[in-house]
């Protein structure tokens, strides 16, 4: 009985510390975005745009706290210090990956003036999946550390980096795939391609996040990794997209549901993300 009471407690003492590291995030964004006015974006303003991108940061923070909650256990109060490290890091990480990302991910038009001033719903659900895919990268990064040049802590960051990176060379295969400019609609608000986009960056991100929670052995070894399994996911991206449109979307031309009628199909980019994110599951089972 005595066990399980010290079992229930030291649960209850690392639930306690990753709710902190939550409330934490909640004001880390606040100082990373002073002029966004959070409260009346999502009750005054009704701004369904804001919504999907504010809740899609908050998976994103729940994933990066995950990183710092996983793992083997040390005894408790070496388990509470490094929730304490690793969990203000990866919230640190994941603020910095959403400016990184808002600049060079979708920089062909301003983000916030499309979600702040718009309501451009696409916008917002194109950078809460940017949120979410960083959060799955910051889990894998801060998860897979190990005692590499410099250690942890750098390494972590590295590998941080480097799903940066890849991250970012995602975008730049999926547009080259699509047969029209992911930018451009998303910018008009068709909700139907962002959450087509939103699925194909969160599936690269999760290989990406597989790839990276390896512990790490050597830098040649991750390498080696990240590069079979982020290829393989590249591969399966137009494939995925053939299947949506072939198998999932009988009958039917999946980019003539999305952008070529009047009103774009948003089911039709839900099945179109679902192909990418099973799709992205699969292999990762697999592997």
């Amino acid at each position: 009985m005595i066990s399980i009471l010290d079992g229930a407690l030291t649960t209850l003492l690392y639930i306690l510390a990753s709710f902190i590291l939550f409330v934490v995030g909640k004001f880390v964004y606040q100082l990373f975005h002073p002029k966004v006015k959070i409260s009346f974006e999502l009750v005054e303003n009704d701004n369904l745009a804001f919504a999907f991108a504010h809740v899609g940061y908050f998976i994103g923070l729940l994933l990066a706290i995950g990183s710092a909650v996983l793992g083997e256990s040390y005894g408790l109060i070496e388990d509470l210090i490094n929730i304490g490290i690793y969990g203000t890091l990866s919230i640190i990480l994941l603020n910095l990956s959403i400016i990184i990302n808002d600049k060079l991910i979708l920089s062909r038009f301003d983000l916030k003036k499309e979600i702040l001033g718009d309501k451009n719903v696409g916008s917002g659900i194109a950078e809460g999946a940017n949120a979410i895919a960083t959060g799955l990268i910051v889990l894998g990064a801060i998860h897979g550390e190990g005692y590499g040049t410099g250690g942890p802590i750098v390494t972590a960051v590295l590998y941080w980096l480097l799903g940066q990176g890849i991250m970012f060379l995602t975008t730049v295969v999926y547009n080259l795939i699509t047969p029209f400019d992911i930018h451009e609609h998303i910018e008009k608000n068709n909700v139907a391609v962002a959450v087509g986009y939103a699925g194909a960056i969160i599936a690269i991100a999760n290989l990406i996040r597989f790839a990276l929670m390896h512990d790490f052995e050597s830098w040649v070894i991750t390498l080696e990794d990240v590069a079979v399994d982020v290829t393989i996911g590249l591969v399966f991206l137009p494939i995925a997209r053939l299947m949506a449109d072939k198998i999932l979307l009988p009958g039917r031309n999946l980019t003539d549901e999305l952008i070529n009628q009047e009103k774009p199909n948003i089911g039709a980019g839900v099945v179109e993300a679902f192909a990418y994110v099973g799709g992205s599951m699969l292999i990762v089972w697999a592997l």
